[in-house]
């Protein structure tokens, strides 16, 4: 006999767990499906927080190689390397300790975590297959949640040993630094491991299609990214396309060609492939039970409901008709937001345009909102402000002077319309723009709003002066 409960969540990452949690929290009986051996899913596990780990250990790096300048005596700047056993180690505790905070909160909202590989099974039905092959049957009464998530992606004609030629998967648990690396694509991915690995030692190549860095970018941020890059001793080739990828035993031999110019041959210890994510929807059985399916993901409308009553679907996994960020927090106000619905409360739809997206490569990038050329397009009659970072006093004291905020805004009535950072701490100050975004702030309210000095997010308020042609500081 099948068990019954209310909700049954399809995935236990950061959309599922949330979803999971919050329906608890408003009184419903859920059970949580994850096949891996723990919560948290790929955020927490082989992505954001790996990653960001491995950043940290590179500012650190960073700061020791400098000690003279530093002040900090005892130390040999010269002679400090990084000890990859000993980062990995510092990192997965890092993790298990996470992963356990999700196994509390479980317990705590009495939420049962099923081991195993769900199903779809008809009306309201999944079938679990548990870890020593058994079958489970489970029933929601009310709804199922699917947020299967993603996984990494290659491109037509480059094929992945994951080993010579790897993933982000892969690149997390590296236990040696590799003397050079190429990285196809610069989205967050990309440019986040190239910071990591030429911080680390590395010799670092990265190879982008698109005629820019981040293409999703502000051109001016691509511009400053791909500049401070090429200081830092990166190899940037932009425009160019990655015809064959062939591992062997001393490493990968690598074809590139840009436009219509000669191919060129390189050759790399390794080749990461950072292209892109794609859904995790095989064998979830969704062709069985009629959902409708978009390239492999799951089409839903503006509160996740699918075309199969009481099936809804969050994440990496869903695809609207339109842009959908594949992001960690994303995800997790979405399961928040499900939640609600299935609970009878009045919930109103994300507005994606609010979303604040973040890289955090050396320098970090934070930005929400149009950028200068999305904003003319729409047709705006646009006006904008740009304040350096090496103006500030607090970068000055950091040691970190590359970058600028711009901020994007029209001029009849003076709202802004985007803030593009590009600098020091830029992850943590556009959580002030994306409040401004929501709040329909004025560039004047802005301007009149202080900010504390000496701190980095001056650069924010200076850069609103300067849109009004009045930056005090340049």
């Amino acid at each position: 006999m099948a068990q019954e409960y209310d909700v049954i969540v399809i995935g236990a990452g950061t959309g599922g767990y949330v979803a999971a949690i919050r329906a608890a929290q408003l009184g419903l009986k859920v059970a949580v499906v994850e096949k891996q051996k723990a919560l948290g899913g790929t955020c927490l596990i082989w992505g954001c927080i790996p990653t960001k780990a491995l950043l940290e250990h590179a500012h650190a790096l960073k700061v020791a190689q400098s000690a003279a300048e530093w002040g900090l005596t005892g130390v040999d700047g010269k002679g400090v390397g990084i000890s990859m056993p000993a980062v990995h180690a510092r990192k997965d505790k890092m993790i298990t300790g996470l992963t356990g905070g999700i196994e509390m909160l479980f317990k705590k909202n009495k939420i049962e975590w099923i081991k195993g590989t769900a199903r779809l099974s008809g009306k309201l039905g999944v079938e679990v297959t548990l870890h020593d092959g058994a079958k489970q049957a489970l029933t929601a009464k009310k709804e199922i949640i699917v947020a299967t998530g993603s996984a990494p992606r290659s491109v037509p004609g480059i094929t992945a040993d994951r080993k010579k030629i790897i993933f982000s998967d892969e690149a997390i648990h590296l236990t040696e630094v590799p003397k050079s690396i190429a990285i196809m694509g610069s989205g967050a991915v990309g440019v986040e491991f190239a910071s990591i690995f030429k911080s680390y030692g590395s010799d670092v190549t990265i190879i982008e299609l698109l005629p820019r860095l981040v293409p999703g970018e502000d051109e001016a941020v691509s511009a400053e990214l791909e500049k401070t890059f090429k200081r830092r001793g990166i190899k940037v080739h932009v425009g160019t396309k990655v015809t064959s990828a062939k591992a062997t035993a001393k490493g990968v031999d690598v074809e590139l060609q840009a436009g219509d110019a000669k191919a060129q041959k390189a050759s790399f210890d390794l080749l990461l492939v950072a292209t892109g994510r794609g859904p995790v929807t095989e064998g979830l059985g969704a062709d069985a039970i009629g959902l409708k399916m978009d390239r492999g993901y799951i089409v839903v409308d503006e509160l996740f409901r699918t075309n199969v009553p009481n099936i809804s679907a969050i994440g990496d996994v869903i695809t609207m008709g339109g842009p959908h960020y594949q992001l960690a927090h994303v995800s997790s106000m979405e399961g928040i937001l499900l939640a609600e619905r299935i609970a009878g409360q009045h919930v109103t739809p994300i507005n994606y345009d609010h979303v604040p997206r973040c890289t955090y490569c050396e320098p970090e990038i934070g930005s929400v909102g149009l950028t200068e050329a999305q904003a003319k397009e729409k047709g705006y009659d646009v006006r904008i402000g740009v304040f350096p970072f090496k103006a500030l006093a607090r970068a000055r004291m950091a040691g970190e002077t590359d970058g600028f905020v711009k901020v994007v805004a029209e001029k009849k009535y003076d709202e802004v319309l985007g803030v593009h950072i590009i600098g020091p701490r830029a992850t943590e100050l556009v959580a002030e723009a994306v409040m401004m975004l929501r709040m329909e702030c004025t560039v004047e309210e802005l301007v009149k709003t202080i900010h504390a000095h000496p701190t980095m997010s001056e650069a924010v308020g200076e850069a609103a002066h300067a849109a009004h042609g009045a930056a005090i500081h340049i």
